[in-house]
């Protein structure tokens, strides 16, 4: 091959970043490959419409580790984080709608105005979520043990991860141990009697995944997402500039660490010889050489789309192959000559600030998921909302506004007719839901991009159109993410190795994934 380089990623998403960050502070010299002219991957930012700039995908970060934040100082390349005071603005068709503050005290007031039983539950309920995100925060941060032949390092992480839980005590413990494998539904109930509070919180443990509330181990991506933040409301970090703002300072730090990134390279083929990648061939059909290739695309596409699944074992091709990747979300980005008005909000910019959750009781978020279970995409959907614009005037014109909707459920498989035929049906579906809560909204809309799941896989190189990599379930984490036997970012073939949300933990802009592969990817390459 006529160049060589140390190592070389594909993808420069933000865990491919991270990791290429990590590798170079490391002393190593590794090439990032980027199919598009743009890096970010999921987290980009881009104009949609003349004046109108939004996050094109993902809208909020998971949030990012704090200890990746700190080692590639991203606020000193330009990152600032938005974070409201209100996390989430739950809306109910009656008008009655729920304002949760960050602010414990102040959320719990809020609860207390609806239902007041709630109130003291909520701290209950925070307090609890807490002491068990601590543990789960640790297991997100482990390299998954060899399940058969552990090693020593495996055993003394594992031993902490016990101290751990010994230290948050029995009842929290037996909490965790039973909260992980129920349905979310089950889980807010059990704390609960408001429908609309309910559904709020239970959304978390179903968002972007292929199951309802009442969804068997949907619990635990609930916990998945509080170890981020614990929060029993959730997440709300936004990026001055879009999340495109938080990827571009990824790749001025692992730059400026000795990193080279390359766009509009993309990776034809991975190249292994007996038995070992050696190096990459491009669609321009230049030939690179590399000790090593990490790929942050997702195992399917890995195994399947970039070598010969020949090359495999029928059984771990088989199991790849199984490996669950049905998306269900559909994002539609708004361009708006004004804020529309919502029936009941008063104080409405700051109601506004956060996420705007729609899905006012748990029913509603199941029968959304009855569409999606046989082929068909919600006439009533789940609905989580932004309005980028209001924190960040930069986004959009004076006095006009970015509205950015994710729509669940929309299967990336359709049983009757396909996404283009269908695209304008899924965007009115998202206009009408929306307004009958803001009656005034479609009389607000300059310009609507509809991006559909097929466009996920399409333009954005998402396998089946799932943001996550694969399913987020129990069988699909830990040890068994992607699959056993290739959980601890190795895989079969020597010298390749999984970087991308399809590895452990997986969920969403955390950075996770990317920090635990570098980490082990450095140990094997001293070996």
């Amino acid at each position: 091959m006529a160049n060589a380089r140390d190592v070389i990623l594909i993808g420069a998403g933000h865990n491919g970043l991270i990791t290429a960050f990590y590798l170079a502070r490391a002393g190593l010299r590794p090439l990032v490959l980027e199919r598009r002219e743009q890096v970010g991957g999921a987290a980009i930012t881009q104009e949609f419409y003349p004046g109108f700039r939004g996050s094109l995908l993902a809208h909020s970060a998971g949030p990012l580790r704090p200890e990746i934040m700190r080692d590639m100082q991203l606020e000193s390349w330009g990152l600032k984080w938005i974070v409201p005071a209100v996390t989430v603005t739950a809306l109910s068709p009656d008008g009655n709608h729920l304002v949760l503050y960050r602010d414990l005290e102040r959320a719990a007031a809020e609860i207390g105005k609806q239902s007041p039983p709630d109130q003291a539950k909520y701290r209950e309920f925070a307090g609890a979520l807490e002491r068990v995100a601590r543990v789960v925060r640790q297991a997100l941060a482990l390299t998954p043990p060899e399940v058969g032949h552990p090693t020593a390092s495996d055993l003394v992480a594992l031993m902490g991860l016990g101290r751990s839980l010994r230290s948050i005590g029995r009842s929290s413990t037996y909490q965790l141990l039973r909260w992980a494998p129920m349905a979310v539904a089950d889980l807010v109930t059990e704390f609960f009697q408001d429908e609309l509070l309910r559904a709020t919180l239970a959304a978390r443990g179903i968002f972007g995944t292929f199951s309802g509330p009442w969804s068997a181990g949907t619990g635990l991506l609930l916990l998945l997402r509080a170890a981020g933040d614990a929060s029993p409301s959730g997440e709300n970090f936004f990026a001055l500039g879009g999340m495109g703002a938080l990827t571009e300072a990824m790749a001025k730090a692992a730059n400026r660490a000795g990193a080279e990134i390359r766009t509009g390279a993309e990776v034809q083929e991975i190249r292994v010889q007996k038995g070992a990648a050696e190096g990459v061939v491009l669609a321009s059909g230049e030939e690179i050489r590399a000790r090593a290739v990490i790929s942050s695309a997702d195992p399917k596409r890995t195994f399947f789309k970039m070598m010969d699944p020949g090359l495999l074992s029928p059984s771990f091709a088989r199991r790849v192959e199984n490996y669950r990747m049905h998306g269900v979300l559909a994002k539609v980005n708004l361009a708006l000559s004004g804020l529309p008005t919502f029936t009941g909000i008063e104080r409405q910019k700051e109601a506004l600030a956060g996420r705007i959750h729609v899905g006012p009781h748990l029913d509603y978020l199941e029968r959304a998921f009855d569409d999606a279970k046989y082929g068909d995409f919600s006439r009533q959907p789940y609905l989580e909302v932004t309005f980028p614009s209001l924190s960040d005037p930069s986004l959009a014109p004076s006095g006009q506004e970015v509205m950015s909707v994710y729509m669940q459920y929309a299967p990336y498989q359709l049983k009757r007719g396909t996404w283009e035929s269908e695209r304008t049906a899924l965007g009115d579906t998202v206009v009408n839901t929306l307004a009958r809560y803001a009656p005034d909204l479609p009389s607000k809309i300059l310009e609507r991009q509809v991006i559909t799941p097929l466009d996920l896989e399409a333009s954005y190189a998402l396998t089946g159109g799932h943001i996550f990599h694969g399913e987020l379930a129990l069988d699909q984490v830990f040890t068994m993410r992607p699959i056993m036997d290739c959980a601890r970012y190795r895989t079969p073939i020597e010298n390749l190795y999984l970087c991308g949300s399809g590895t452990h933990p997986g969920i969403g802009l955390t950075g996770g994934s990317g920090a635990n592969a570098a980490r082990e990817i450095l140990k094997q390459l001293k070996k």
